[in-house]
């Protein structure tokens, strides 16, 4: 399986999902987003893959901030996967 990883320098737009959900779209499309329980906020990029927790909602953010795009999956299959695993 071949993956076109690129980096953007244009940054993130965030808009909140759901009480627990931020996400994230970089020139149109989608990059990633965050999850919280309450405790801690779990970041995931544009595939669902995780790419750390953090103790608060700024410092996910910026650690989406340099996460590399790779080659993008339509939005609603990722957020549709991944807030149903959530709401388990």
């Amino acid at each position: 399986m071949n993956t076109t990883i690129t980096h953007s320098s244009t940054t993130l737009t965030w808009k909140q999902a759901d009480d627990n959900v931020h996400v994230a779209t970089r020139d149109g499309e989608f990059a990633g987003f965050v999850e919280s329980d309450g405790t801690a906020h779990v970041v995931r990029d544009n595939h669902g893959a995780e790419r750390g927790t953090f103790a608060n909602l700024a410092e996910a953010r910026c650690a989406l901030e340099g996460t590399p795009r790779r080659a993008t999956r339509p939005i609603r299959q990722t957020l549709r996967r991944h807030l149903s695993r959530a709401r388990s």
